[in-house]
């Protein structure tokens, strides 16, 4: 393989031979091991350097680096025990020896990519060849690491043109899924494209609508908030806050971040921390004692005793996240306490290892003032706590198991391994790069090793739970499953646990920028804010919302209406002038009123038949005028009552023809009186043109003009039960639409215009001298008939729902009653209290004055 010509110089030597060397200072690695094929590691077993002044005048010094990190001691013992256990298996690579070289980094970006340089290229001279100048294979065959995802982003893009596996335990960050830009990149651990959207579900699932976001300022943290804030929006979330910061900021700007959280009314935190950058923060929450809040966390830190530790306050007490699985290797406990071999190297870093382990020093000063003990080299790790002796991240441990395990697999299908393996095979790393993204293959413990199309594994994880034990630990529960290969809908599985919530509460935190709106009312948004942020309104009237937190308000059915809580849809109250309620009854009792009046008059008539009065009032008129006015008054009756297809086509084919029969009658008895004076006149034989035969005549014609205008309107377009539901909103009128307008104002012209002519004659004849004149009488009525009839037009049109018919029974009602009291009530005064009066004398106006 060619290595980078940035990397290398040549130089001659004093016997000219061509010679590669590595420009710089040569990089060594702090853990090593010889074999026959050689896997790198690269950990931090620092966590950061001292700053250093450069004057640009010299060489920069190498970093010095600080703060130990037991954790990462912890994976390096990971890889060392799976190298040598496969080191002794008979079933995998036999005859093959694994070695390896282990760089550390401090935490340096740069530095990662300065050691995965080294382990590429080595720091040995190579003669070069006069036909290929400077090539050799490559140092490693794959590397293990990083634990953090951005220095993998840089490393996996300077050997991804060498296609040099590199498999990290614990770099998450979905952007390095992307196989264009990290060819030869592969992980033990999901991405985190699965594990952002598994919080926005878990989040959803209790409820948390309003929330707050603190992410580390790296691609961990920006990369896997950015799909977590997408996610959480298709599902209705919102976030109050969104800050990020860096281990290594002022503390200024950690403050802030503080500042912001307590003006919030957000009460859920979604952290996408490393447990370093947390451990920062939680420092800083300690000191202005921030608690109250629910903290959700990632894989980062969630199932992290250490970060546990620091949390004295037991600010993130309740905390729920998403933890990898459990996972238990047998024998790496008993391997990674085993700390006497480290021992036996004359390194420095475990000098610093092994005094920071047992609290003690190696060549201890005489005239130093500390209290330390002398380091002996032969110390027990029985009876000591700290972090290196907590076995809790085991799930990582094993991720790293897995990755070696994979080289492994691979190298085994490479070299064709049965009992001895090929050694006459040079695998190269992009060989070794195609098997290992092919592999599947089951460790001892039963978990299944694969990678996909990405090079991820399977996305599964445990939903845990902080919950204080009285001591003042944390016990790490897990509550329930996240797996992503699961159908949506079943991914997210909460197992009947009690959770312990923030401050050790057992309800569930409400977080929420506006309560929930409930049925009958619909979210509005508040201008300028989030959609998470709404006001309830009421659903108007008419209109209803059945669910919790509608958008929109239905509008009901036509038929029906909205109930007061605008939650349902209730059938429409039909409303009809009905017999029960009060002006129903009172039309009644007037109509059977006028009936019964009726019917005493023509009773009367009847027995006075023979009087004067009767007789010289047209009698047989008189009785027909009664019969038509009974019917006038019964024809009301048929307006009372639910509309339906017979009784609407009869009270206004009714109430048309009786009223024609009964003006008709009072048209003929007009004519005869104006008539009967015309007679008196000499020469005049005008009388025998209204005799009793052309008076029947006469009604019976007018009265069939008006039975043929109801054929054709019942013909035609007849009256038809109909539910009004423009005129009340909450109502349903039942009532008789008119079918043909035409057809109904034209039975109501034909009256008025009898009527009128009635009226006309009877003005005419009103001053006639004949005492037995009842044209007189007739005027008033038409005049009374002709105003109740004018005032109804208008009265009919403006009146809503049952009212019209109210009117219009009061009006058949009023002009029934006034030509009944006009026309024969002071005839029934004559003949029954003035007695005297009804002669033929009298009717002839030659009575004593």
């Amino acid at each position: 393989m060619a290595l980078l010509q940035l990397l290398v110089v040549v130089t001659l030597s004093q016997a000219d031979e061509p010679v590669c060397r590595q420009q710089g200072d040569p990089e060594y690695p702090q853990l090593s091991k010889d074999g026959d094929i050689m896997l790198g590691g690269i950990f931090s077993f620092h966590t950061s350097w001292k700053e250093q002044q450069e004057t640009y005048m010299h060489k920069p010094l190498p970093l010095q680096c600080i703060s130990l990190n037991f954790r990462e001691f912890q994976l390096a013992q990971a890889m060392l025990f799976a190298i040598e256990e496969i080191n002794n298996s008979t079933d995998l690579l036999p005859g093959i020896s694994l070695g390896f070289k282990i760089y550390d980094t401090c935490g340096s970006i740069a530095r990662s990519v300065r050691v995965a340089l080294s382990l590429a290229n080595g720091n040995e001279k190579v003669s070069a060849p006069s036909v290929e100048p400077c090539t050799k294979p490559a140092q490693v065959q794959a590397i293990m690491g990083e634990t953090s995802s951005s220095p993998c982003t840089a490393i996996a893009t300077v050997i991804g043109p060498f296609h040099i596996p590199l498999i990290s335990h614990f770099a998450t960050c979905a952007c390095l899924s992307d196989k264009l830009k990290y060819p030869s990149f592969l992980r033990t651990i999901p991405s985190d494209y699965y594990q952002s959207r598994a919080l926005a579900h878990l989040v959803k699932h209790f409820g948390w609508t309003w929330v707050g976001a603190i992410r580390s300022n790296e691609d961990y943290g920006n990369n896997g908030m950015a799909t977590f804030i997408e996610t959480a929006q298709h599902l209705g979330i919102c976030l109050e806050y969104s800050v990020s910061f860096f281990r290594t900021d002022p503390i200024e700007k950690i403050r802030n971040i503080i500042e912001v959280i307590k003006a919030s009314t957000s009460k859920v935190i979604v952290t996408f921390l490393s447990h370093m950058d947390l451990d920062v923060l939680i420092h800083e929450l300690s000191q202005h004692d921030l608690r109250g809040y629910q903290w959700v966390g990632t894989e980062a830190w969630i199932f992290d005793s250490q970060t546990a530790a620091m949390d004295k306050r037991h600010i993130l007490d309740g905390a729920i996240g998403l933890s990898i699985p459990k996972a238990h290797v047998t024998g790496m406990r008993e391997f990674i306490l085993d700390v006497k071999p480290l021992n036996s190297t004359s390194n420095e870093l475990f000098t610093e290892f092994w005094e920071a382990l047992f609290n003690c020093k190696f060549k201890h000063p005489k005239s130093s003032a500390e209290t330390q003990t002398d380091c002996t080299g032969h110390e027990d790790l029985t009876g000591v706590h700290n972090s290196f002796t907590d076995m809790s991240l085991m799930p990582i441990f094993n991720n790293v198991y897995k990755g070696v395990y994979a080289v492994a697999h691979a190298l085994h299908n490479i070299l064709s391994c049965n009992k001895t393996c090929n050694n006459k095979v040079q695998p190269d790393p992009l060989m070794i790069l195609q098997h290992i993204r092919n592999i599947r293959f089951r460790t001892k413990e039963g978990d299944e090793v694969y990678f996909n199309e990405n090079g991820d594994p399977s996305a599964k994880y445990e939903i845990v739970n902080w919950q204080p034990r009285e001591d003042g630990t944390v016990d790490f529960v897990t509550v329930g499953l996240y797996d992503a290969s699961l159908p949506a809908g079943r991914q997210l599985n909460l197992q009947n646990k009690s959770l312990v919530w923030t401050e050790n509460s057992p309800q569930v935190p409400v977080s929420v920028c506006s309560e929930q709106c409930p049925p009958g009312t619909r979210k509005v948004l508040q201008k300028g804010k989030p959609i998470c942020c709404y006001d309830c309104i009421r659903c108007a009237e008419g209109e209803i919302s059945n669910i919790t937190d509608s958008v929109t308000c239905v509008k009901c059915l036509p038929e029906f209406w909205s109930n007061e809580r605008r939650d349902d849809c209730i059938k429409k109250e039909a409303v009809f002038l009905s017999y029960e309620e009060i002006m129903g009854a009172l039309l009644t009792a007037a109509s059977l009123f006028g009936t019964c009046m009726t019917a005493i008059v023509a009773s009367i008539f009847f027995k006075y038949r023979n009087s004067p009065i009767v007789r010289a009032n047209n009698s047989e008129l008189s009785f027909l005028l009664l019969f038509s006015l009974t019917l006038c008054f019964l024809c009301s009756l048929t307006f009372i009552g639910q509309p339906s297809e017979w009784s609407c086509m009869l009270r206004h084919t009714a109430f048309g023809i009786t009223f024609v029969l009964c003006i008709s009658c009072v048209l003929g008895k007009t004519m005869v009186v104006l008539m009967a004076f015309r007679a008196t006149l000499p020469g005049s034989n005008v009388m025998k043109w209204f005799g009793p035969a052309q008076q029947r005549l006469s009604v019976l014609g007018f009265t069939l003009v008006q039975v043929i205008i109801c054929i054709l309107w019942l013909s035609i377009s007849p009256p038809f039960p109909f539910k009004n539901l423009k005129e009340f909103k909450d109502k349903i009128i039942l009532e008789c639409a008119l079918g043909s307008a035409i057809g109904f104002w034209a039975v109501l012209g034909y009256i008025g215009l009898l009527a009128i002519l009635c009226f006309i004659f009877a003005f005419l004849a009103r001053k006639l001298p004949d005492n037995f004149n009842e044209a007189k009488f007739i005027t008033f009525s038409m005049l009374i008939f002709c105003a109740v009839w004018i005032t109804f037009i208008p009265a009919y049109v403006s009146s809503p729902g049952k009212f019209s018919v109210a009117v219009e029974i009061f009006a058949i009602l009023a002009s029934s009653f006034g030509l009944l009291f006009c026309i024969f009530i002071p005839k029934c005064y004559v003949i029954l209290l003035k007695p005297e009066k009804n002669t033929k004398k009298n009717m002839m106006g030659k009575g004593t004055k």
